[in-house]
């Protein structure tokens, strides 16, 4: 992984957030170095899986079958893109709510998983696996599906293709513009957030 501090500061910003260039896939060292707040260009491949990919990932777990994919180190993308109209790469691509995938995750975290995308809450299951395995949890844009589509150049189905639009995508994505919303030390943007506006 290539992690890169942009250096340049924004007007009128006085918080100690920073912007970074991240590419995939991940190592933990590099990862410890995002703090929640932290804004994020993430490029490199990235899988995609919501509700039925992960159920479908921990059957094969759940009979000791290894999954058609490698996850250490890897970034899950929790979306189920839209059909490409033609001459696109993919449709719109927005986040799907992660809590929905949180039953699943802290098996995924302990094999390996260091990267997730998505929007919202996560339990404190998850939270504690992720500490525990040095992951961490980015946000992305809800209602920005076809923008971030603009920020896939390839798309490529891997994975459980019967799903349709919920099978598993390697996307290459470019500038993918993200928040650090929970770090490796389990530090909660949804929960610092609100503190930090009600001390002004």
């Amino acid at each position: 992984m290539v992690l890169q501090k942009n250096t340049g500061r924004r007007n009128q910003r006085k918080s100690m957030e920073q912007e970074w260039k991240l590419t995939v896939p991940a190592s933990p060292e590099k990862i410890s170095l995002l703090k929640a707040g932290d804004v994020v260009s993430l490029s490199g491949c990235i899988l995609t899986g919501r509700d039925a990919a992960h159920k479908r990932m921990m059957e094969y777990l759940n009979k000791g079958i290894a999954l058609p994919f490698d996850i250490k180190n890897q970034g899950i993308y929790y979306t189920g893109p839209c059909p490409a109209a033609p001459g696109k790469i993919i449709g719109s691509c927005g986040p799907t709510t992660s809590s929905r995938m949180d039953r699943y995750t802290p098996l995924l975290l302990d094999l390996g998983l260091k990267i997730m995308i998505g929007k919202g809450q996560r339990s404190p299951e998850v939270i504690a696996a992720m500490v525990r395995n040095g992951a961490v949890y980015l946000a992305a844009v809800g209602g920005a599906g076809a923008l971030i589509a603009q920020c896939v150049k390839k798309a490529q189905v891997i994975a459980f293709d019967d799903l349709g639009p919920e099978a598993v995508y390697r996307l290459e994505v470019r500038n993918f513009p993200l928040i650090v919303a929970i770090d490796a030390r389990g530090n909660n943007l949804y929960d610092i957030g609100p503190r930090q506006y009600r001390q002004l």
